[in-house]
């Protein structure tokens, strides 16, 4: 009998290692999220709510000794952090009467301050707004306005960008706090110095006792498809859910984990700093990503997991081989090629590259390490968070319906638009203050009459091995040096220039970058030339640089669909080469100040890398 059973255990072996070759990889996943789950279930019930400052007030309590951030230099414990927490929520309750429920917007660049105002503004029960440190003038109303903050704290070297908005937001009765222990400027108030002075003891969990799970967070700025930055909302629970992608790829309580990405970023706040603290787990805050510098701290801290856009790993391979303790990457955006380069340099690292969107209800991590998906389709995630693929036109931008008006799914192998249905558990919140944007990424009837999807606007491609594989987004957003560029946006601070009448705006790509530099297609107004100095003006002073358009071609008019949309298509085909291109072309060139005439001398400079973009 022992034989027969040992017999049979062999062929089942075999028949899974022929057949399911990623069995065992699937059915980790599989384990590791109910593990999430059931927690998460858990803390739906328990009265008051656990949240992610619950977690980590649980960490103090555990280890309030062990490091949790390395910056600069300087070592700051989880007791520590705590303690300054206390501080920033003592000193904000008493300057700015904040309440729970009151929205504040953090204006502030990578540093630690950042993780200890939001965990104070966590401590009052009040929603955090994160603000991208790049942007100016007229997006940093809009940003600030439509998440309906009434107080922002900038970091001092941020004082300038505040001071350029600051009648309009003294005009609308906004506190304005500046991270310094001084400030001479009528209506900004340094805040750094009322810190320092403030109790570190703590504060009641009342002020916070009707937060629940579906509360509201953050307010996380995403590009989207059309105009400017939209506030995804971020409920507690979509916190865990993120912060939870750390133990579904393998990171234990032990690891070092390296966060060069934004803080303002779901990626590097979600995914990075939140989920350190579900782990527990040490964490190195850099203020920028530096390739020169990468490796050295990762020998310096002994990082044992990264974060990655594509870009990262890119400049990564173009450094020299270095010794290292990294085991696992994760982060989105890579190109295969890149990947594999990667790999062959620096050694057996598992890279978790994931699909995910801030304001989403569907996402995908690759645990496979299979080189260029996304991720896999598994049974369970399916069930748990239901999504199909589905046939779309790239023309006229819309999925494609039959006869009875429903979408068609995508064939094994065909490219789709990928859509998320929307449950109890798998909800789409949508962006504060835009109900129009928010009603436009429902799609409605997809495939029984009546129901409803979250449309991610992204095409992706299941194969017959059910791997995912990213292949473009749609609409009118493109993703350059791993932000997202809305083209209406830019559209809009071109046409201020007084020469210029129309401006269509996409993405080209470029060989050997990942992701799609800017262009603009422009028409001039009547008897007008094109003024190559004031435009680099416009773009320098009101874009932040991943959203200047670096190559301008011009035309004597646009086409436009019948619906009166400016077409894309054939011009993203077209790209940038002068020599397949009779228009007038234009390359930003910031040694020059100015827009140069693209000729085929740079042209070639530039696909050669001679020119950086």
């Amino acid at each position: 009998m022992l034989i027969v059973l040992a017999g049979l255990a062999v062929l089942c072996f075999f028949y899974i290692s022929a057949f399911c070759p990623h069995f065992g990889e699937d059915f980790a996943y599989i384990l590791r999220s109910i593990k999430c789950g059931i927690r998460l279930t858990k803390y739906k019930k328990i009265k008051p709510f656990y949240s992610i400052l619950d977690c980590f007030l649980d960490a103090v309590k555990r280890h309030p000794k062990k490091i949790f951030v390395h910056f600069e230099g300087r070592s700051y414990t989880y007791g520590e952090v705590d303690k300054q927490s206390n501080k920033v929520a003592r000193a904000l309750q008493a300057e700015a009467r904040l309440k729970e429920g009151d929205t504040v917007a953090l204006f502030l660049a990578n540093e630690p301050s950042f993780i200890w105002t939001w965990l104070g503004l966590a401590k009052l029960g009040c929603p955090a707004a994160l603000l991208n440190f790049n942007i100016r003038s007229k997006s940093l109303l809009h940003c600030f306005s439509c998440c309906g903050a009434k107080v922002i704290i900038a970091s001092s070297e941020l004082q300038d960008a505040v001071e350029e908005v600051l009648p309009t937001l003294r005009e609308q009765g906004i506190s304005v706090y500046l991270m310094s222990d001084s400030c001479s400027v009528q209506g900004i108030t340094a805040l750094s110095d009322k810190i320092s002075k403030a109790s570190d003891q703590p504060l009641s969990r009342d002020l916070r006792a009707n937060i629940h799970i579906r509360s509201t967070a953050l307010y996380i700025y995403t590009s989207g498809t059309t105009g400017l930055p939209k506030a995804a909302i971020v409920t507690h629970e979509r916190v865990w859910a993120a912060s939870f992608l750390q133990s579904i790829s393998g990171v234990t309580a032990e690891d070092i984990f390296y966060i060069n990405l934004p803080l303002y970023h779901s990626a590097g706040f979600l995914i990075g700093m939140t989920g350190a603290i579900e782990r527990g787990i040490t964490i190195v805050l850099k203020r920028k990503f530096s390739a020169s510098q990468f490796w050295d701290d990762c020998r310096k801290y002994d990082i044992t997991v990264m974060q990655y856009i594509g870009e990262t790993l890119r400049y990564l391979c173009n450094t020299p081989k270095k010794n290292h303790k990294v085991r696992i990457a994760i982060g989105n955006g890579v190109r295969t090629d890149v990947w594999s380069e990667f790999l062959h340099r620096f050694g057996d690292i598992k890279v978790r590259e994931l699909y995910a969107a801030t304001e989403g209800n569907i996402g995908f991590v690759n645990y496979t390490s299979k080189i260029g998906a996304v991720g896999r389709v598994n049974f369970v995630h399916r069930f748990f968070f239901p999504y199909t693929l589905i046939k779309f036109d790239i023309e006229k931008e819309e999925p494609v319906r039959d006869s009875q008006g429903l979408c068609i799914e995508a064939a094994v192998g065909e490219t789709g638009l990928l859509v998320g249905r929307v449950t109890k558990r798998s909800p789409f919140v949508g962006y504060a203050g835009n109900k129009e944007q928010t009603e436009k990424k429902r799609l409605r009837d997809v495939l029984k009459k009546g129901d409803l999807y979250f449309n991610t606007g992204d095409l992706l491609q299941f194969d017959k091995d059910n791997f995912v594989y990213f292949q473009d987004r749609v609409g009118d957003t493109f993703r350059w040096k791993g932000e997202n560029v809305a083209t209406s946006e830019v559209a809009d601070i071109l046409t201020m220039v007084h020469c210029i009448l129309e401006a269509n705006v996409y993405g080209v790509k470029v060989e050997g970058h990942e992701g799609r530099v800017g262009m603009a297609a422009l028409t001039l107004e009547e008897g007008q030339k094109f003024d190559c100095s004031a435009t680099y003006t416009q773009v320098v002073n009101y874009l932040p640089a991943y959203a200047r358009p670096r190559f301008i071609r011009i035309q004597p008019c646009l086409e436009m669909t019948g619906t009166f949309k400016m077409k894309k298509v054939k011009l993203v085909e077209e790209g940038f080469n002068p020599a397949h291109i009779k228009d007038p072309l234009y390359f930003l060139d910031p040694e020059k100040k100015t827009y140069v005439p693209l000729t085929e001398e740079i042209y070639r400079a530039i696909v050669s890398k001679e020119v950086k973009l």
